[in-house]
């Protein structure tokens, strides 16, 4: 068999992608990967090295024999990362050898948007341009309310908005950006929002109106600022632990079975957990302003990125949540409703079988905490054969917006249709 799991997680264990001071993190060079395990052993090989290792970044994984790993490699660390997958024999295939080209193009057209000083939905945007744009909202729009959901470490504002038509109507909690690369995932809530504000349809018109909406474009504010600033490619958020690691996986760090599935104790892992449950201020201080809704939120909606999944309750565990055939249909409408519009096809499931394990996550904790019983998690655009798809070009938020949407109003349809919000 070669070298050992553990022997070959510990060889590739040294820090990529790391800033200091002023400097930008670069990924000139840096490859991409695809990796298929075949067996139980080269799975397990996979998942250790993205759990112990912080010399690689895990763009996609999986839970199963045959799930798709992409994954990016240094140029230095190159040679240790191929031999520890070919020493178990593990199908790679190279997709990219420059990740940095990517994002250097990304950045340019940020640049010429940045002269137009506009804020629309064909490109993305800085958390001071979001924050502005809602600020803008408020004045606008006597619906809208300005909320704030906490405060990150570094003292930026959680900052969100509620829309509402009337009063009486049952709450949805909508939550993007916690994963601070995943920058789709504001740019879905800012365009889901106008649309609750500007559209003429029918039926988002009934959606809008007919539920209150408290929408947060991103919660995780210190992350997006870096990943704007410094690194791309960063996950967590800023705060500062001993050795001189930063930040926390803010969807492993809520207080629901934390620590127990899918996540890491070593700081310098993507998916590290944190020291405890809600050691991030970000999520102790959104879980406390949700916690002040309990009763008012009927729907929690977390949008992530990227593999176009609709997943639910549990990570943690396998076990069925006690109305998982319910989550389960109306997943099952909610995916055809979204690829109507385009053909954007999605998977759905619970998230411990769907995806990966992974407890410590902000709908579980909805759910299991605060027994808000449709609580789901889009990954959105683009699909699994992607290899860049934090870097998802500006051309696909609308259409990433609209077929969101028109998915929105079904599962809100389908949940109402099976009797959740009838007490209300």
């Amino acid at each position: 068999m070669g070298r050992s799991i553990v022997g070959a997680a510990v060889v590739i264990c040294l820090c990529l992608g790391v800033t200091h001071g002023n400097e930008v993190a670069r990924y000139d060079n840096y490859r991409v990967y695809e990796a298929i395990p075949s067996s139980e052993n080269q799975l397990k090989l996979l998942n250790d090295l993205k759990h112990s290792s912080d010399s690689l970044i895990f763009l996609e994984s999986g839970n199963h024999v045959g799930a798709k790993f992409n994954i990016v490699v240094a140029p230095h660390k190159l040679a240790d990362f191929t031999e520890a997958l070919h020493n178990e024999g593990v199908y790679t295939r190279l997709l990219e050898t420059n990740m940095q080209k990517s994002i250097d193009e990304e950045k340019h057209r940020m640049g010429t948007k940045r002269a137009r000083g506009t804020f629309d939905f064909n490109d993305y945007y800085e958390l001071e341009d979001i924050h502005a744009w809602l600020d803008k909202l408020a004045l606008q729009y006597e619906q809208v309310e300005l909320l704030e959901g906490g405060h990150s470490y570094e003292n930026r504002s959680i900052k969100g908005v509620k829309v509402s038509y009337k009063s009486g109507n049952p709450g949805v909690f909508i939550e993007g950006g916690i994963h601070a690369r995943e920058w789709i995932s504001p740019a879905t809530v800012a365009y889901v929002l106008n649309e609750l504000l500007t559209s003429q349809d029918p039926k988002v018109r009934n959606v809008a109106e007919n539920y209150d909406w408290y929408m947060f474009p991103s919660v995780n504010p210190d992350g997006y600022v870096y990943t704007h600033k410094k690194d791309r490619l960063w996950r967590k958020t800023r705060t500062p632990y001993s050795g001189g690691c930063f930040g926390a996986d803010p969807n492993r760090n809520w207080d629901f079975h934390w620590a127990e599935q899918g996540t890491s104790n070593r700081c310098q892992a993507d998916t590290y957990g944190g020291p405890y449950a809600f050691s991030e201020v970000e999520t102790k201080s959104l879980s406390q302003f949700v916690e002040s809704l309990k009763g008012k939120i009927q729907a929690y909606i977390s949008f992530h990125s990227y593999s176009q999944l609709l997943l639910f309750p549990y990570g943690h565990t396998a076990e069925h949540t006690s109305n998982h055939d319910d989550l389960n249909e109306i997943a099952k409408a909610t995916v055809a409703s979204l690829a109507k519009r385009y053909g954007t096809k999605y998977k759905f499931g619970n998230i411990y079988e769907a995806i990966y394990p992974a407890s410590g996550a902000s709908v579980d904790w909805a759910y299991g905490a605060l027994d808000v019983k449709i609580a789901y998690t889009y990954e959105l655009r683009p699909g699994s054969n992607s290899w860049n798809g934090f870097v998802l070009p500006p051309r696909q938020i609308v259409p990433t917006g609209e077929e969101t949407l028109d998915s929105l109003v079904t599962l809100l349809e389908e949940s109402q249709r099976r009797g959740y919000y009838e007490n209300l």
